[in-house]
């Protein structure tokens, strides 16, 4: 249960923002009135791609003295903090493909977005920090749901009441609490004494 409410609380709040999160604005809007089908897009593309990453930061992990994966794992976590500090942009704008419905266009388009994003490399870390990689990629899927459902639904009215400049700062203050509670070897019911 720890690894499933720590993922998912470290990606909500990573996830405001993000160019994931921008790209569910403009599916949403590319895609007027066909919400469900890009919600079930961003939740398939993200439990394939964030299973994988838990899995990877497992090996990682499972080959790594723990006293090296502690140096890693909050040091990783600190650039986070540094990284979620700066605003994300839609890369590129995603066109639709003729015959590409809007599950299958947000499925393509979201799981590569979130190829080499930092969620996903949060998900490897986390993956390596607990043993329960079903939990991880759980966590970190619902709270990429949490926050890119209410921006496929809502859209702009959401971006307008809800200063997202600004939650840059608390995701990034959340890595880097998370990253020095493990380079600090803090425990404080998070599971991090074993590191």
């Amino acid at each position: 249960m720890e690894a499933l409410l720590t993922s998912f609380g470290m990606v909500a709040i990573a996830e405001i923002g993000d160019k994931t999160q921008l790209l569910s604005f403009v599916l949403a809007t590319r895609f007027s009135g066909r919400h469900w089908p890009i919600i079930a897009g961003i939740f398939v593309a993200t439990i394939f791609n964030h299973l994988a990453a838990a899995y990877v930061g497992d090996w990682v992990a499972s080959h790594v003295s723990p006293d090296v994966m502690r140096w890693v794992l909050g040091g990783a976590f600190l650039a986070f903090a540094a990284w979620a500090l700066i605003p994300d942009t839609l890369d590129e704008d995603p066109k639709q493909k003729p015959g590409a419905g809007a599950f299958l266009t947000t499925l393509a388009l979201f799981f590569l977005a979130e190829m080499g994003d930092k969620t996903q490399l949060a998900t490897i870390a986390l993956g390596a920090q607990y043993s329960n990689l079903l939990m991880v990629a759980a966590g970190t899927t619902l709270g990429m749901m949490a926050a890119n459902i209410p921006a496929v639904l809502i859209g702009e009215q959401l971006a307008q009441r809800f200063p997202l400049s600004r939650m840059r700062f608390v995701a990034a203050a959340l890595f880097a609490i998370f990253g020095a509670l493990i380079l600090l070897k803090f425990d404080f019911g998070l599971g991090l004494a074993g590191l």
